[in-house]
């Protein structure tokens, strides 16, 4: 029952799916199975757990006076999902008891998993190790995994709806992060289901209102970007009319972000720019809430990205010692 280093995620045995069943409340299924495909985990670059370093000094940056009452003795704790939504951050959780030593994880779900706490709180993982390290990463691990399962579940929510209205596009994220806290943010769109959209300022051009005022023109910005650019990065230029959108085609931009415009309008724009330019990239942004998110999709919109990671609901977890 020892559980996997952080990044890989076993799969769950006969016992531990049986033990999950056994926990679930009564009078209702405690999740939607998921076939996970893909496991972002492998994706994390080598630096990653330094961050986990830098959150535990955050939280103990002197005495842990709470872990001299407890002690070393060893201890289990049960990991309970108290709100309903996507289960996400598992390699992070890991990562936090790992760092501390002496502790496993044992998950009794899938990272992409739907749990469904409408019924009662549910039985999600165990922690087992020293009782002051396992309440020593208790706080740090949980504010990981509510947030990131926060931003899946807001995520996974929205890419069901593109679905369901039998759209071609994709829908991303943005770059409006949380500073210190982007690498979890940008995995739990993926986990969701979504695209990142750019990671970070070196990712990809975004010429923006900005950097075209700045620059005089769309077309001096774009011309510049090319210098640096070379055949291996896109540029993509905000627009905000028709007239800036057919300007950054002929530039030669290979993305336009059609920026705040009203359902119609984004549409009948899309149209124009689609029948001169078909190569292009048309994003639609700006003023897209999870009502209205459908209005936005359609034959010539190619990508659809709303700030996912700012205000959304976390979910609700606790870790509770067994008495």
């Amino acid at each position: 029952k020892s559980h996997a280093p952080a990044g890989s995620r076993r799969p769950l045995t006969h016992s531990a799916r049986a033990l999950s069943r056994a926990r679930a409340p009564a009078g209702g299924a405690a999740m939607a199975k998921r076939k996970r495909e893909h496991d972002f985990s492998h994706l994390l670059p080598p630096h990653w757990k330094n961050c986990i370093d830098q959150w535990l000094q955050e939280d103990i940056p002197s005495f842990d006076i709470g872990g001299f009452v407890v002690g070393e003795d060893p201890k289990a704790a049960k990991l309970f999902t108290k709100t309903s939504g996507v289960l996400c951050g598992c390699a992070f959780f890991d990562a936090v008891f790992e760092k501390l030593g002496g502790c496993e994880v044992e998950w009794l779900f899938e990272e992409g998993d739907f749990i469904d706490a409408s019924q009662g709180k549910v039985v999600t993982a165990r922690v087992r190790g020293p009782a002051r390290k396992v309440l020593l990463g208790e706080r740090t691990a949980l504010n990981i995994l509510s947030r990131a399962s926060g931003v899946a579940t807001v995520t996974r929510k929205a890419v069901e709806a593109a679905k369901r209205e039998r759209w071609h596009g994709m829908v991303a994220g943005t770059r409006k992060t949380t500073p210190g806290f982007r690498l979890v943010e940008k995995y739990a769109l993926l986990v969701g289901g979504a695209a990142t959209h750019r990671d970070n300022l070196s990712a990809m051009v975004m010429l923006k209102d900005n950097h075209v005022w700045a620059t005089g023109s769309i077309t001096s910005a774009v011309a510049k970007a090319k210098v640096c650019v070379g055949f291996s990065m896109k540029i993509e230029v905000e627009c905000s009319s028709e007239a800036e959108a057919m300007e950054a085609c002929k530039a030669g931009a290979d993305v336009v972000m059609l920026d705040n415009f009203k359902p119609a309008d984004l549409h009948e724009v899309a149209k124009h720019v689609k029948s001169s330019y078909p190569h292009v990239t048309i994003e639609a942004s700006g003023g897209i809430t999870e009502a209205t998110l459908a209005s936005f999709l359609g034959p010539h919109i190619d990508v659809v990205s709303k700030s996912f990671h700012q205000g959304y609901e976390c979910i609700d977890f606790s870790l509770k010692i067994d008495h």
